[in-house]
């Protein structure tokens, strides 16, 4: 669920001063598992001081300053902590032969100056052309709990209000107010598509992102449901909205959210969650990896080893709470394990690569996510639900995550529910061959319509009542 987003702070770097020349722009692409995304980095200097940023076009990411640059000729290295970024590669002709690294992957990246490398953009043909059929605002909202301010966008109908609002809420992985991913814009689509059909729409950037406040790598799911009360907390105020038809519309991590928020407010009308998890962390996570490993071509023996490691460290995140003793116990099965230096990077020492490993999993979010069980709240939401999921959906199993939202709910007695798996969609709700994380950007649809107009038909049926 996680998709990779860079953030940054600004810093200072020591040259050599007969060093070669490094400035300027250079395209690279990183390739993971069938996956391409563009990475461009711009250098620069001044006297002694070197200076980079760094665009991620297909994330819709540009001019994001990397925290530390130091070119040692012919090495280059940049760094950025915050989001466990690293680069380093050795400078040639014209061309830099390096290594990429966030938290545990490693793959090489080279780096070259003609931005032909750049892999050929593809048409998203259902992104709405200003001018729009509606009217559009930018606007911004305090989260007082948490002491940060967020960014977005308001889409309104041109007719007369008051009209029946969502609010957008994104999945794992910091997000733009558009949920721009791999050339993809979900959110600008969905709320275009809603919006002409008369109902308004907030979608904000996620705190820590674009123009939002807030640190969104020490966040938890729960954090992030404040920011999405927030936003209903700002629509309340808005006089073009009716107050009693605000409505929560989460894909992924943001179908787990929005029933967090109904339960805490009476301000609910509805709840759509598009892809949402209705197992619990650990269990859906092991029911990814075993879909999205067998669609990648993974042997049986190999599936069967990793959900069998996998599975005995969800087991420790679950009995052990003391962080330091479950970072401990986790290393220790780790370097236990048959292999288990099997997929450590060459540069990286035994030590690290088990460390980098521990922290992939014992971190805020992660614990959060695997000890989470959604149940425990949808079996208190009262307001109307509608449920949606792809039946090629890899990353959120359809049928066992649709039976346990569909249990979940009937066992708090709500009758309130409509739960639908639509053939053919993918874990993006895109008409896709097989599901597979690989397609999601060789695909040019953005969002199935059978998916977009069974939310927004859904939704007009709960407004009019």
């Amino acid at each position: 669920m996680k998709k990779m987003f860079f953030s940054a702070l600004l810093m200072l770097a020591s040259f050599s001063l007969y060093a070669a020349d490094v400035t300027g722009t250079w395209y690279g692409v990183l390739k993971v598992q069938g996956i391409q995304l563009r990475i461009v980095f711009h250098i620069s200097r001044n006297g002694a001081v070197y200076t980079t940023t760094m665009d991620s076009p297909d994330q819709g990411a540009k001019g994001i300053p990397v925290t530390t640059t130091v070119f040692t000729d012919p090495v280059l290295k940049l760094e950025v902590p915050s989001a466990r970024i690293e680069y380093e590669g050795t400078l040639g002709n014209d061309a830099i032969t390096g290594t990429f690294k966030q938290g545990g992957l490693s793959v090489p990246m080279n780096l070259g100056r003609n931005a032909s490398e750049e892999p050929k953009k593809l048409v998203r043909p259902q992104d709405p052309v200003k001018p729009y059929a509606y009217l559009s605002e930018e606007v911004s909202f305090k989260n007082e709990e948490a002491g940060i301010t967020l960014a977005g966008t308001l889409t309104l109908p041109e007719k007369s209000g008051p009209f029946p609002a969502a609010v957008l809420i994104s999945g794992s992985g910091p997000q733009n107010r558009d949920g721009e991913v791999l050339g993809h814009r979900p959110f600008l689509v969905l709320a275009d598509h809603l919006t002409k059909n008369g109902i308004a729409v907030l979608r904000f950037d996620d705190r820590g992102t674009a123009a939002s406040g807030g640190n969104f790598a020490t966040a938890t799911s729960q954090d992030f449901a404040t920011d999405v009360t927030a936003a209903v907390n700002y629509l309340k105020t808005r006089k073009e909205i009716d107050k009693k038809k605000i409505g929560l519309i989460g894909h992924s991590e943001g179908g787990m959210i929005a029933p967090m928020v109904a339960v805490r407010s009476k301000d609910i009308h509805f709840i759509v969650l598009a892809a949402g998890p209705g197992l619990r962390g650990d269990k859906m996570l092991l029911l990814q990896q075993q879909l999205i490993g067998k669609s990648a071509g993974a042997s049986a023996a190999d599936l069967a080893r990793t959900e069998a490691d996998n599975a005995k460290i969800f087991d420790m995140v679950q009995r052990t709470m003391d962080e330091e003793k479950l970072k401990k116990n986790i290393a220790d099965y780790i370097r236990n394990t048959e292999d288990p230096y099997k997929d450590k990077p060459a540069e990286m020492s035994e030590e690290e690569y088990v460390s980098v490993t521990v922290n992939r999993i014992v971190n805020p979010w992660m614990l959060y996510m695997l000890r989470y069980d959604p149940a425990s709240v949808l079996e208190k939401v009262k307001c109307p639900v509608l449920a949606i999921n792809g039946s090629n959906d890899l990353q959120v199993a359809p049928k066992e995550n649709l039976d346990a939202i569909r249990a979940a709910l009937a066992k708090g007695g709500n009758k309130k529910v409509f739960i639908e798996e639509l053939p053919g969609l993918n874990h993006l709700l895109q008409e896709s061959p097989t599901g597979s994380p690989s397609e999601y950007k060789v695909i040019e649809q953005t969002m199935s319509p059978v998916a977009l107009n069974a939310m927004v038909n859904w939704i007009q049926e709960q407004v009019k009542k």
